[in-house]
């Protein structure tokens, strides 16, 4: 299982990263070497970092809690709304709203709004408003489902989020580190690991790379929710979703690495294959 994961993550690129002038050095211990200017990314520690991943989703989601999925770059976003819902999963692929964890409550407000919109539109497409009102009532509709369609059937905060790119979804990463939401990031070589719980060093540009690492968690989801009879329920909306403190947390993940993945035969292997 490893042998042919590492194949798949090699073939997709995922060992590309950035300019080596413009890397954050906080990733040295993620980068294999240097090849053209272009720092080249361990799969070792991709691998490391997926499985990991993977086993945490698969015990989260089998608690009973969901995982929301966040990429609004244009390579991340068709992944994305491709995968995730066939796991029953939450996602946000436009623009991240400021708020969208930390002030859940307006959001739902926002999506009962909409529940409103489409019912009017299901009784008459809004035949018995002006034009005026029906145009403005249109493009809130609109406005509404292009930002929230994603999330909203998530009635309450999730139990981890995985993000696309740290340096695009900042707000994203800020809003969960302040409710304790554990967070599991594809990072690049210019990215910033301190803003992962559970980082998987990985080109965060290709569309192939990123449909790989995604469609390996939601592989977990899948899992997950096999497991999830008699799971306890996830903190309620507006709650945080752990007051774990975030050091304790990557403890825990340490000693989750260190004992190894769940499955005996999902262990990265001790040789990999030229990585250039």
């Amino acid at each position: 299982m490893a042998n042919s994961l590492v194949q798949d993550l090699i073939e997709a690129g995922i060992h590309f990263g950035q300019r080596a002038s413009g890397w954050n050095p906080k990733m040295q211990p993620f980068i294999y070497g240097k090849r053209n200017g272009i720092h080249i990314i361990d799969i070792k520690e991709t691998v490391k970092g997926l499985l990991l991943a993977k086993k945490y989703i698969a015990r989260t989601v089998a608690e009973g809690k969901d995982i929301c999925f966040v990429g609004t770059k244009r390579q991340a976003k068709s992944v994305i709304e491709t995968r995730v819902p066939d796991v029953k999963m939450h996602y946000v692929t436009e623009r991240w709203l400021g708020g969208t964890l930390t002030n859940f409550r307006t959001i739902r407000l926002r999506l009962k709004r909409l529940e409103e919109l489409e019912t009017i539109q299901q009784k008459d497409n809004f035949a018995s408003y002006s034009k005026k009102m029906e145009s403005q009532l249109k493009r809130e509709q609109k406005k509404i489902q292009r930002n929230l369609e994603g999330i909203r059937h998530m009635e309450k905060l999730p139990g981890a989020m995985v993000v696309i790119d740290v340096r695009r979804e900042l707000t994203a990463l800020k809003e969960a580190r302040k409710l304790g939401i554990p967070t599991i990031c594809l990072l690049d070589t210019d990215g910033d690991p301190d803003l992962a719980d559970i980082a998987i060093p990985g080109n965060d540009d290709s569309m192939r790379s990123i449909d790989v690492v995604i469609r390996e968690l939601c592989m977990a989801v899948a899992d997950g929710r096999q497991q999830r009879q008699g799971a306890p329920d996830a903190a309620a909306p507006g709650e945080p979703a752990s007051d774990q403190p975030r050091r304790s947390r990557r403890a825990q993940f340490r000693a989750d690495d260190a004992s190894g993945p769940g499955d005996p035969g999902a262990r990265a292997p001790e040789t990999v294959p030229s990585q250039a």
